[in-house]
């Protein structure tokens, strides 16, 4: 309380001394105007004034004698152009010195009342509230690892979907509002790739599997809520991963991913080129557990829910090479194994990327680079090809080629597929154009303007 006294009262003199500043200003320019309509109305006394001086010092000094002018109207006077002297700018002079006047009226009004003066400081305070205002994004906890809050009562408990996007950033959106803002658009600002989504309800959870192997289960009704918009909601209003979830040193957030009882769940691969398909069998206590087995080294690289368990799954690896084989020949496993084998890497290569896709409208996006260049400065050439490009492999393959590099180029910084259309964006969530789409599965790319760093659908979710 006492500092929110020490800020009201600075804000009680800088918005004083504010109105001091400008009403002595506009009673300077009230004061030139006014010397300046006096010699307007005596326009021929003041040219004779002036032609009969030996010296501007001597017009000067018979003006101020004989009209009564301060040293500063004289001088204004003596410095003002010809084109003053119509009648169109004395009605502008008449206009300006009764908006002067009004000036005036108001900041003595205020600097002669406290209660106007605090009325005032009030007033603009609320503006920059409403401007500048932003939910509470921390949450608060009586100790670590225990939050505070009950579920407030408030809170209806009606279906939403949770979204992540591409910088990390976590919100919820209700289903009304969402289905009326979804289109085909991409929204052109920052933070609007939504790399992972999860359907869910306000008072429900959620889970979020990261790249060492572990879900950890989230309530959806910690998270900020996002108002509807004309388009593909814009998750900039979301807040980090880190406010919500105790990750451990150099772990990442990858998918949101449901946590009901029917259906075939998720699959997993890994940057060794490791697949799993995960049964739904959740510990009866604890929030987090893992749902693979790790070797060491190894790490996670892409989630992906199964709808039917039919899909496609697609690994991409480093070195250009994309291995596409069914889902149904992934046997589901228990959160204790380790996984089969997907994609066959060559030595010094590794999973780019790994997910799940319908190959009807499913499109292939692939970015390449140089190794040697640092990360988020290349921006390489990008290639988007149907995914019907590629045709089936076996598991333990090598797959086949999907991305010939160009001149100077080494290796994928980037791999992704998934529903058409696809949106691109730099790492900020600075959206970056893709080009059309490419016959050629193992054609080479096409250079971009940014170094992309995420590829979503539009619309899809």
């Amino acid at each position: 309380l006492e500092l929110l006294h020490v800020y009201v009262d600075h804000r009680l003199d800088v918005v004083r001394r504010r109105c001091a500043y400008r009403r002595r200003k506009a009673q300077e320019r009230l004061h030139l105007v006014d010397g300046l309509l006096l010699a307007l109305a005596n326009i021929d006394e003041v040219v004779q004034v002036i032609r009969t001086s030996q010296d501007s010092e001597e017009a000067r000094h018979r003006l101020i004698e004989i009209f009564d002018l301060s040293e500063v109207q004289a001088v204004y006077i003596l410095d003002m152009p010809l084109r003053r002297l119509v009648a169109l700018e004395v009605l502008k002079l008449q206009d300006e010195r009764a908006e002067l006047l009004e000036t005036i009226g108001d900041l003595t009004r205020i600097l002669d009342s406290d209660a106007a003066l605090r009325e005032l400081v009030s007033d603009e305070l609320a503006e920059v509230a409403a401007t500048y205002g932003t939910p509470r994004r921390t949450r608060l906890r009586e100790a670590a690892h225990s939050p505070t809050a009950a579920v407030p009562l408030e809170v209806a408990d009606g279906p939403c979907r949770v979204l992540l996007s591409s910088t990390g950033l976590l919100a919820r959106v209700g289903i009304a509002g969402d289905d009326a803002a979804r289109g085909d658009a991409p929204q052109r600002s920052k933070h609007d790739v939504v790399a992972s989504w999860a359907p869910a309800t306000t008072r429900g959870t959620v889970g979020v599997v990261t790249d060492k192997g572990r879900l950890v289960k989230l309530d959806v009704i910690d998270l900020p809520g996002l108002p509807p918009v004309a388009g593909p909601p814009n998750v900039r209003g979301g807040a980090p991963v880190a406010e919500f979830l105790d990750l451990d040193p150099g772990e990442h957030v990858l998918a949101l991913v449901t946590l009901g009882t029917e259906g075939p769940w998720i699959a997993l691969g890994t940057a060794t080129g490791v697949v799993k398909r995960v049964n739904r069998d959740f510990p009866a206590k604890g929030d987090a557990f893992e749902v693979i087995r790790l070797d060491d080294g190894d790490r996670v690289i892409g989630v992906t829910e199964l709808a039917t368990g039919e899909e496609d799954l697609v690994f991409i690896t480093s070195d250009a090479q994309l291995l596409r084989t069914p889902a149904s020949g992934v046997r589901p496993q228990g959160r204790a194994a380790g996984g089969v084998a997907g994609i066959k890497c060559a030595p010094g290569e590794q999973v780019v990327f790994f997910g799940a896709a319908t190959p009807a409208d499913a499109l292939v996006v692939t970015v390449s680079g140089t190794r040697a260049a640092l990360p988020g400065t290349d921006s390489g050439s990008a290639k988007v090809t149907p995914l019907t490009e590629y045709p089936y492999k076996g598991r333990a393959t090598g797959g086949v080629r999907c991305h010939r590099f160009l001149k100077g180029e080494d290796t994928l910084l980037l791999g992704w597929t998934g529903p058409a259309p696809a949106q691109a964006a730099t790492a900020t969530g600075e959206p970056v154009p893709l080009p059309a789409e490419h016959g050629r599965r193992d054609g080479s790319g096409v250079s971009v303007p940014a170094p992309i760093a995420a590829v979503s659908a539009v619309g899809r979710w």
